[in-house]
């Protein structure tokens, strides 16, 4: 029984309300309320503040949701290993990435094998990729700076510089390089607060003692590009990400590369995982063929 409440409880806080989660779980609104009610009334404590028809998670319900995400996560991971999924002919796969260019041929790879499982993939900047992982709101996420920590596995992809970019009509569009000191003063377009170029760029500034001038600030890879394609100032992106035809003009950073790491990550807790393990082996046989041949 208190497997029922304990699932009721679980899907009011992650749809959001209880009409969702009685929608999700085929069950009517009262029979969720009541279950949610019960587990409350068991263990005499309050798991949603329930105010003007907003539900909210207590602090205890807080922490009641972190546990219930690993009971059903185990629960899916049992069932996936009894089921059709277990050879990997049906399922699914989450991914949140600062940038999928560095997925590409692992994405490819992996549809290829199976393409039975279905693949969704989100953009995200490196706070959103670790908050979605901890929050299993995804499977596996691609960022950079991964420090090496016992509750992810970690897979290395590539490592590339960061290179500056301007309109092709812009005036410095024919410079081969600048210096972060050339960069003092001129019309920066950055990514928003969180994003891995901003922060190691602005790191590197700080060691060499300059003063960039952050004229626009933008969210996103894409927003950035667009910006300076109107000719609004200077983006900054890793070199693997620029790509060709847009418009645009790369130029290099003097000195020292500032490098941009790139890792797929996922919780160790869920490694096992048929559809993870399979992509993580995957991209691991990748990055061997790629070391071979360099």
């Amino acid at each position: 029984m208190r497997y029922v409440q304990l699932r009721a409880f679980h899907h009011v806080a992650i749809s959001g309300g209880f009409s969702r989660a009685a929608n999700e779980l085929g069950l009517t609104q009262p029979a969720i309320s009541d279950q949610v009610r019960k587990l409350e009334e068991e263990y005499d404590v309050l798991l949603f503040s329930r105010q003007h028809k907003q539900v909210a998670l207590t602090p205890m319900g807080e922490t009641l949701l972190a546990i219930t995400h690993r009971l059903f996560d185990a629960e899916g991971q049992a069932l996936e290993l009894l089921s059709e999924s277990r050879a990997l002919r049906m399922g699914a796969l989450r991914l949140v990435a600062d940038s999928v260019h560095h997925i590409l041929h692992v994405l490819s790879a992996f549809r290829e094998a199976y393409p039975g499982v279905q693949m969704t993939v989100q953009a995200g900047n490196t706070e959103t990729v670790l908050a979605r992982l901890l929050s299993y709101e995804a499977d596996l996420g691609v960022l950079g700076d991964t420090t090496p920590r016992r509750d992810f596995e970690i897979v290395p992809l590539n490592a590339t510089p960061i290179i500056a970019f301007v309109a092709a009509g812009h005036p410095l569009a024919a410079r081969r390089s600048l210096s972060l000191a050339d960069l003092a003063g001129l019309p920066l377009v950055m990514r928003e607060h969180g994003s891995r170029t901003r922060r190691l760029l602005e790191q590197r500034a700080v060691e060499t003692g300059v003063a960039l001038r952050h004229a626009i600030e933008v969210e996103g890879r894409e927003g950035v590009r667009d910006v300076v394609a109107a000719g609004a100032g200077i983006g900054f992106v890793s070199e693997a990400e620029f790509g060709e035809g847009h418009g645009l003009a790369r130029i290099a950073l003097d000195g020292p590369p500032i490098l941009m790491k790139e890792a797929l990550i996922c919780l160790s807790e869920r490694n096992q995982s048929k559809a993870i393990k399979a992509f993580l082996d995957i991209a691991r046989r990748h990055r061997a063929e790629a070391r071979t041949r360099s």
